[in-house]
């Protein structure tokens, strides 16, 4: 090991508060920037095992974009354990009823599947429309 190398410590942990406007942008490349700031990845003092990531808030979420045949080719399935008791929606669906929850999940499966990875995934802020509740905080926006 490096004589150099600094291990971040839950005390020494710096958050800031990003902003991305979703406007216009591909649902995946969104959610690959969203998990890498959650994760703190981005940072100098990144360590795997320390919650080090930032906040990040989202407006605009009804105009994300998808590319190719997703819409109707996307499935995502749910599962209630029971006989025929699997569910499945399609992204156009989501998308119409709840669109936050499809960045959400995106998200999520590329987040640690552990505490760790539950722990950041509250530091998402996902909002409809272009206001949003974190001005106060003044977030740093960033485009894609």
């Amino acid at each position: 090991m490096n004589k150099y190398t600094v291990m971040q410590r839950k005390e020494d942990v710096v958050r800031d508060w990003i902003h991305y406007d979703a406007d216009g942008v591909v649902l995946g490349r969104l959610a690959a920037e969203i998990a890498k700031d959650l994760m703190g990845k981005k940072k100098v003092t990144f360590t795997p095992h320390i919650d080090g990531g930032d906040f990040v808030v989202v407006t605009n979420i009804e105009k994300i974009a998808v590319t190719g045949k997703k819409l109707t080719d996307k499935v995502y399935y749910n599962h209630s354990g029971y006989m025929g008791g699997i569910r499945e929606r399609r992204l156009e669906e989501v998308l119409a009823k709840n669109p936050a929850e499809a960045l959400m999940m995106a998200v999520k499966r590329m987040l640690p599947k552990n505490k760790l990875g539950r722990q950041q995934l509250t530091r998402l802020r996902v909002f409809v429309g272009a206001e949003h509740a974190h001005t106060a905080q003044k977030p740093e926006t960033k485009e894609l």
